[in-house]
């Protein structure tokens, strides 16, 4: 569900109310979501139950599983709340803990709010993190997706002063992989991946540093030995471009805004995040908790509906 102070469980709720391709259940507070239904008119019924081997996923039935103690009726909208930040990450915590057993299929998340979590004493940038950690997964990137772009990244929330001492030969190839390894999850039979340089025209034959040469083109040439069709360093700002004509299926992006800019300027409505890597599929909105409309019945859950699309996409029936 996310955090109940921002537009999660309103985007939930909407969702619901369109309905969903697939059965599916809420890990969340069933208050926080039935206050959600009455501010948006909704005809749900907002059923808790205690675990998913209790789910009936009846239409008109939305199912939460309680993952912690509930949160109070009078939760300020749109605010830093220690007890929204807990519940958030109680929630995934919950959905992780049954996915890896296997006792779901995927995992859909709404935005959490890093500020809240801190504020809870849960010390992770964000979702991406939680997920790795929790699975004890080694070898994992986030990528960004919508129906012009895929991205995947080297490196995600870390300073743009830390980004150089983590471009390194075995990141770059482990971000290649990966980035196979999702485009095949999706369908794609033979992904071309294209691996954005780091420094300005791809270092212009090291005149702008010499990263490019001494580290990201050896990973590509070992990628391709691999059998992986990768290629670059290419100039990155011109690699995303190329990628939406369709002369690539995903780019390999060096550092978080390198990235998720073009991603973003395309529309956050169809935007999706997914979690490469893990034992099972984890996708999550393009945005984040919207503290400046929570509450107010107006958040499109647009991307929330692709989010939950791409996952069951992306995992077997």
């Amino acid at each position: 569900m996310g955090d109940a102070a921002g537009i999660g469980p309103e985007i939930v709720v909407k969702a619901y109310a369109q309905g969903l391709q697939a059965p599916c259940v809420v890990y969340g507070d069933a208050g926080a979501l039935r206050r959600a239904a009455e501010t948006l008119g909704a005809r749900l019924e907002i059923a808790e139950i205690a675990n998913v081997g209790q789910a009936r996923c009846r239409a008109g039935s939305l199912e939460v599983i309680a993952c912690g103690p509930a949160l109070p009726a009078d939760l300020p909208m749109g605010r830093i709340s220690a007890a929204a930040g807990r519940g958030a990450y109680d929630y995934v915590c919950a959905a992780i803990d049954d996915a890896a057993a296997g006792r779901i299929r995927a995992i859909v998340t709404a935005p959490l709010n890093k500020k809240s979590m801190h504020e809870a004493g849960v010390d992770y940038p964000g979702h991406t993190e939680i997920l790795a950690d929790r699975t004890g997964t080694r070898d994992f990137a986030m990528m960004l997706a919508n129906d012009e772009l895929r991205v995947l990244l080297v490196t995600i929330h870390v300073a743009l002063a830390d980004v150089m001492a983590r471009i390194t030969p075995e990141a770059e190839l482990t971000a290649m992989r990966l980035a196979d390894r999702a485009c095949r999850q999706m369908g794609i039979v033979r992904p071309r991946v294209a691996v954005a340089g780091l420094n300005p025209h791809a270092g212009e034959g090291g005149k702008f540093g010499r990263e490019d040469m001494d580290i990201i083109a050896p990973a590509v040439a070992r990628a391709r030995a691999e059998g992986l069709d990768a290629s670059g360093p290419w100039p990155g700002d011109t690699v995303f471009m190329r990628a939406r004509r369709g002369e690539f299926d995903i780019v390999v992006a060096q550092y978080h805004d390198q990235g998720l800019i073009p991603v973003k300027y395309l529309g956050l409505d169809h935007g999706v995040n997914v979690t490469v890597g893990l034992p099972f599929v984890r996708t999550s909105v393009d945005h984040g908790t919207a503290f400046d409309i929570a509450g107010k019945g107006v958040a499109d859950p647009a991307s929330l509906i692709a989010a939950f699309d791409l996952a069951l996409a992306m995992t077997p029936a």
